[in-house]
């Protein structure tokens, strides 16, 4: 994934849909003759609302991300507002965007937008997907060799590019570094550069935690059904991105899992110093996580720059803005010292090739709209956190996320290496699914860690058996 590529045209942050609806109903009182007439006048209107969809088409977009269902839905509104054209909005429950995907795609009022995460998910849902290589977003790709392609056509265009590390408490980490009797010689989390120096310092602050007033080093390590992604896809791309770097290729049909270890060290590592013990992470979601970090009860949490809407928009949120940045994850892997964050995107959007061509049109509109229009892109650097890589967003156009503005500063340092987003390549959602199975179990003491290797192993290979079938 050509991480810096994608940022060339501008930065966005969270956004918003609403779903708009008008209905009419006749009124019950006066004569007959008057209930007729307002009746037939209901009629017409209905008839007339109906006609101009069908000339102007709508919009259905799927959202993914649970956690900005809410700033989505906002920026919808805002389109049926400006354009007069309506706009519906349906987020699907977290981990569960595939079958909610395949459920709605049965029905006779598809999306007309969705997401597909990278190659593997295109091959999935690719009847589905529209040629778009005509389109304006297409044109505006700052890199087009970023979009997924099949034969002569453009099926799925990437629209946000983010990253994820360790979100830190600036305020509380400074705390740390002024005690007395701390276990290292540096003064600053910034100071952190390999996994042996972050280790020392999060034990060290779990024996502290009372004189910083925290519960934890670590939020919860969520594995409530559906909340395990942050371990088993974002945690997972991190050996997985090491092993494809040493083979020199970009997917594998089997893993060795040669970095294993090095996911131990740091999974460990929350596991050990989180405010939650290990035995009960199987109750916790990603949304108590955040509030643990929101709410100051810990100083450190495994997330990305979407995070910011989590923390900013929680009531009783302690943590100041000039106090949120980011820590790659460090996991002891030789010469990390050189490792920046993890930078890449999930987010293809692909228009529904089924869909009536008034509504793929306006689907097309939207996108234009979000990613051209002041409005739309006021949101895109706003609320949503994300950085769309095309070119009609310039260089004064950023976001003032503090979480994606510490992304560019990790990005636009050239002595460090962005760590990819190789886990558009794992072989299924069921791998995934899997593999938070495997974990939960070894984080709850019933499953030794060789376990874990060799299940994961096996489970890779027959995932991606099935695919090539």
């Amino acid at each position: 994934m050509k991480a810096k590529k994608l940022i060339a045209a501008g930065i966005a942050a969270s956004m918003s849909l609403l779903t708009l609806a008008g209905c009419g109903t006749a009124g019950n009182t006066g004569n007959s003759g008057g209930d007729t007439a307002k009746e037939d006048t209901v009629k017409e209107d209905t008839a007339k609302k109906d006609t101009d969809e069908e000339d102007t088409g709508s919009v259905y977009f799927l959202n993914f991300k649970s956690e900005l269902s809410a700033e989505w839905e906002e920026v919808a509104g805002s389109f049926t507002k400006e354009t007069g054209i309506n706009m519906k909005v349906v987020t699907a429950g977290s981990g569960t965007y595939e079958q909610t995907l395949k459920s709605e795609l049965s029905k006779k009022e598809m999306p007309t937008l969705f997401n597909v995460n990278g190659p593997i998910g295109y091959q999935t849902w690719k009847d589905y997907c529209a040629d778009l290589k005509d389109s304006q977003i297409y044109e505006w790709l700052t890199d087009k060799d970023m979009a997924i392609t099949d034969g002569d056509g453009v099926y799925a265009i990437p629209y946000a590019v983010e990253g994820y590390g360790i979100i830190y408490n600036d305020a509380i980490m400074k705390k740390y570094f002024a005690l007395p009797d701390k276990a290292v010689d540096i003064s600053d989390t910034k100071e952190i550069k390999n996994f042996d120096t972050l280790k020392t310092v999060v034990e060290d602050m779990t024996k502290h935690k009372d004189d910083l007033g925290i519960q934890g080093v670590f939020g919860s390590t969520s594995f409530a059904p559906g909340e395990d992604w942050r371990w088993q896809t974002h945690l997972m791309n991190l050996p997985i991105y090491y092993e494809y770097k040493d083979d020199d290729v970009d997917n594998l049909d089997e893993i060795k899992f040669t970095y294993n270890k090095n996911f131990k060290n740091i999974f460990d590592l929350y596991l050990n110093n989180s405010c939650t013990e290990p035995t009960m992470v199987g109750a916790k979601n990603v949304e108590e996580s955040m509030a643990e970090f929101a709410m100051g009860d810990v100083a450190m949490i495994q997330n990305g720059n979407w995070g910011w809407a989590m923390i900013y928009d929680l009531d009783g949120n302690v943590v100041k803005e000039d106090d949120i940045k980011f820590l790659p994850i460090y996991t002891g892997v030789e010469g990390e010292e050189k490792q920046g964050l993890c930078v890449g995107t999930e987010n293809y959007i692909c228009v529904n090739s089924k869909a009536n061509e008034a509504d793929q049109k306006a689907s097309q509109k939207f996108l234009e709209w979000l990613f051209n229009s002041d409005s739309g892109k006021a949101y895109c650097n706003g609320i949503l956190g994300m950085i769309p890589p095309f070119t009609t967003f310039g260089e004064d156009e950023r976001p003032d996320n503090p979480l994606v503005q510490d992304m560019l500063t990790y990005m636009n340092d050239d002595s460090l290496y962005t760590v990819n987003w190789d886990f558009a390549t794992f072989p299924s959602q069921e791998f995934k699914n899997q593999l938070g199975s495997y974990l939960l179990e070894y984080a709850q003491g019933s499953m030794e860690w060789d376990d874990v290797v060799k299940k994961t192993i096996d489970c890779w290979a027959s995932e991606k058996a099935l695919i090539a079938q």
